[in-house]
């Protein structure tokens, strides 16, 4: 078998903690079960800039072409501030994003049975909760032109943002959503806001088009961005496939990630087209951010970026059963009582970033 390529950023804060209990289990599976990776490493974001004065460079880039995947910690940081915006971390984070063609962001939700008592909500509600949300990555207002901050003849200033898309753009992330749906409960919850923003009329006007003439076999229902919103925390079970643009799948997806008590637990997907093999260029990252405050404490959850290795396994490299190895250690980590501090509960131990990512390669030698 051919050695799969993976490009690992390690970027700022507790990235660097949380990718090193995934490299624990990369090692692993080499190991235990035989699979050879061909490993690079890269710079992102500020320590990116630190060291290159720019977040993403150009090194960087190759060797995300080159990979048959990119495994991410977080990016971001206090000390990053005040540089001038082209500079700021999460530039670095939006460009490889841009460059490597990922419009479309993959953000499962989902409850462990041993987690519901952590959620913010309570537990009939969220037990067994399975919503995977689809978000559009490279349009919107966060890439629109024209943009800017400009002063005005009076000398007072104008910001300004241009949320555009076109058809292509919407059919191609409704085409993820449907195909994912057809996997899973065939429903799709498109979420828009087209009583007001005519960018998003069009967006329920074309998703609609898309489902009556390629998926007619998926129920497709519309929400308003401002109800869904809501309806996360009312009644989340009532979704299935969640699909959306760019702004309104960022702002989701973080309120999504409370129902299961914490976005240490959330991975993350971002996918580009398929080539002419059916293959797509794809980058794997927690849902959570570099969470300074913590870092280098060994206090972070790994959870989330063992998952999105989980999800790299399945969805890039099609290694089913070593992802669902891992989906199941964790899964018994938690059944034993073993909790990192974000998702404590009473009765459990609290243990270290380092402690949870050894119980679960002790629970993988069982599973092997």
């Amino acid at each position: 078998m051919a050695a799969k390529k993976l490009l690992i950023l390690p970027g700022d804060g507790i990235g660097v903690e949380v990718i090193g209990q995934a490299r624990r289990i990369i090692d692993w599976l080499e190991k235990k079960r035989g699979i050879s990776f061909e490993i690079s490493e890269g710079l992102l974001g500020g320590i990116a800039y630190d060291k290159t004065g720019t977040p993403f460079p150009k090194d960087t880039l190759d060797k995300a072409m080159e990979a048959d995947a990119v495994l991410l910690g977080a990016v971001g940081g206090p000390q990053w501030d005040n540089l001038p915006f082209d500079k700021k971390p999460e530039r670095g984070l939006l460009g490889i994003r841009k460059e490597m063609g990922l419009f479309a962001n993959l953000r499962p939700a989902v409850v462990f049975e041993e987690l519901a008592d952590a959620s913010s909500l309570k537990s009939d509600l969220v037990a067994g909760l399975d919503i995977m949300i689809v978000r559009e990555l490279t349009g919107g207002m966060y890439f629109g032109e024209p943009r800017g901050v400009e002063t005005l003849p009076d000398g007072s200033r104008r910001g300004f943002n241009t949320m555009v898309y076109t058809t292509e753009e919407i059919r191609r992330i409704g085409k993820v959503a449907f195909e994912i749906a057809r996997e899973r409960g065939k429903r799709v919850c498109s979420v828009d806001k087209a009583n007001v923003l005519e960018c998003t009329l069009l967006w329920r006007e074309e998703m609609t088009k898309l489902r009556d003439e390629e998926y007619p076999d998926v129920e497709l229902t519309h929400m308003l961005v401002d109800n869904a919103a809501m309806q996360l925390v009312r009644f989340p079970k009532q979704f299935d496939v969640m699909v959306t643009e760019n702004t309104f799948g960022d702002i989701l997806s973080d309120c999504a990630s409370m129902l299961t008590g914490s976005l240490g637990m959330l991975p993350s997907a971002s996918w580009g087209a398929p080539d002419a093999r059916g293959v797509r260029r794809a980058l794997y990252e927690p849902s959570h951010g570099s969470a300074p405050d913590i870092a280098g404490k060994d206090m972070a959850n790994p959870i989330a970026t063992i998952l999105s290795l989980s999800m790299c396994l399945r969805y890039s490299f099609g290694l089913t059963k070593e992802a669902d190895m891992i989906d199941g250690a964790i899964k018994a980590v938690l059944k034993g009582g073993l909790r990192t501090a974000d998702i404590m509960q009473p009765g459990k131990a609290r243990v270290s970033t380092s402690v949870m990512g050894e119980s679960i390669i002790r629970e993988l030698d069982k599973l092997a």
